[in-house]
């Protein structure tokens, strides 16, 4: 965040997919604007935020709405400046990503969310934190078969016994 003081966030509605080319418009008009005017007069937006789990919007850091309103006229993927400031701290939880190695633990119950087991059951049987790791047996499979995979390819879907006692 720039200055913490003077800057707002604001939400600017768009077409569902186009949040990138809105946001390389915009920033492109504002490089533009400030090689050739000395007025500068989309210079108070301080960051353009894209955050992919939120389809259909781009935020922008700026002092006021107006600012935005300007930077975001006459591009045909923008449907609107939606009113009001949007926090920080609603923002925040989207662009700080954690890692599920923490929560997991052996004997957990997990979903795999991607891969060529994907929507298997599993029970974690080793975790190797260091690697992002786990190995996992499959719940569906006729024999036991274990797998290696990436934490971020899973789902718990159950804690162990042992975690919830603890």
């Amino acid at each position: 965040m720039s200055n913490t003081l003077t800057s707002r966030f604001f939400a600017v509605k768009t077409t569902g997919g186009q949040e990138k080319n809105v946001a390389k418009f915009v920033g492109t008009r504002l490089d533009n604007k400030k090689q050739n005017d000395d007025t500068l007069i989309y210079s108070g937006i301080y960051s353009i935020v894209v955050i992919e789990a939120l389809k259909g919007y781009v935020f922008f850091e700026a002092p006021n709405a107006q600012i935005v309103g300007d930077a975001i006229s006459g591009f045909k993927h923008v449907k609107n400046l939606i009113p009001g400031i949007v926090k920080y701290t609603d923002i925040q939880k989207f662009l700080v990503t954690r890692s599920i190695i923490a929560e997991l633990s052996i004997n957990d119950i997990v979903e795999v969310t991607s891969g060529p087991f994907k929507n298997s059951k599993a029970k974690i049987t080793k975790l190797e934190q260091s690697r992002s790791e786990v190995t996992i047996m499959l719940l569906d499979a006729t024999y036991q078969l274990p797998v290696t995979v990436d934490v971020d390819h899973l789902k718990i879907i159950e804690k162990s016994q042992s975690d919830v006692n603890a």
